[in-house]
């Protein structure tokens, strides 16, 4: 009994830490950032002030029954469907961003079946397009700056050494971002056509997660639907939402977290190169060779 209430302490002691530990951790990475990533990061954080700001003036049920409107105006429409693909093919070249946003909506306009079936489709088309683009357009300079690149070589060594299973790993990490890890793997030359978009079917249940949330949404956003629910169906999405979205983080932040743990503990490959390859995703940002 003392040992396994040593243990659960301990346990208890580890989780306590983690907060502090995560907020160290972003600390960090905004000090690494450079002068145009934290421009972007106070843009961003400047939308989502003025955001809340338009959000609390004009009221959450009159902007979502407004979404909701139109996104059933989408859905009836012949090409709706064709109009959010193309939305998420765009959003798959860089500098362009949106890309859970637009799958998100798929679910909202079209329930979380068919939305999946949509956003899965074309993120597919998306990140093959914008793979073979942007490798066809710049591999010379890809060369040219990869030469030079410790961190990017070591990356490009591992890829080629471990194959596939890496490289689903490395994809369905949350980051790089969407945009960013398209961009990544077309700049890693070992990296065939076949074996990206075999890694990319690995992002789906994400997406089927997106959909489903989007779809939740939906449900709440209408007020004669949200009308005709109990107390008990409404508070029932609503978990379903938050939690959706808990799950969503968590499980980023995990996978995230076990994929450089696994990266710098690589058997067969250096302890060095391990940790060159894990920092070289870390350190992908638009100053990489394709989006500089």
């Amino acid at each position: 009994m003392t040992s396994e209430s040593s243990e659960s302490d301990s346990r208890l002691q580890q989780l306590l830490r983690l907060p502090r530990r995560y907020a160290a951790h972003a600390l960090h990475r905004y000090r690494r950032l450079g002068t145009f990533g934290k421009m972007v990061l106070y843009i961003w954080a400047l939308i989502n002030v003025f955001l809340l700001i338009f959000i609390v003036v004009v009221t959450p049920a009159r902007i979502f029954q407004t979404l909701y409107d139109e996104s059933t105006k989408l859905s009836h429409t012949r090409f709706g469907f064709l109009a959010l693909g193309a939305i998420i093919v765009m959003v798959s070249f860089p500098p362009l961003f949106g890309h859970t946003t637009t799958v998100t909506v798929c679910g909202f306009a079209y329930g979380w079946r068919i939305g999946f079936f949509i956003a899965a489709v074309a993120s597919i088309v998306g990140s093959a397009s914008a793979f073979c683009i942007l490798r066809l357009l710049f591999s010379s300079r890809l060369r040219q700056w990869s030469a030079k690149n410790t961190k990017f070589m070591a990356l490009e060594s591992v890829v080629k050494e471990k194959g596939l299973p890496l490289i689903i790993l490395i994809r369905v990490s949350p980051f790089p971002p969407w945009v960013y890890s398209n961009s990544l793997f077309a700049s890693i030359q070992s990296v065939a056509l076949w074996q990206f978009v075999v890694a990319t079917t690995f992002v789906f249940p994400k997406l089927l997660l997106h959909a489903f949330i989007g779809s939740r949404m939906a449900a709440l956003s209408d007020g004669n639907q949200r009308d005709q629910m109990d107390t008990s169906t409404k508070i029932l999405n609503g978990c379903l939402i938050g939690g959706g979205i808990a799950v969503a983080v968590l499980a980023s932040w995990m996978v995230y977290t076990l994929v450089q743990n696994h990266i710098r503990k690589l058997e067969g490959v250096s302890p060095d190169v391990d940790e060159l390859a894990a920092e070289a995703i870390e350190d992908f940002n638009e100053e990489a060779p394709l989006l500089g």
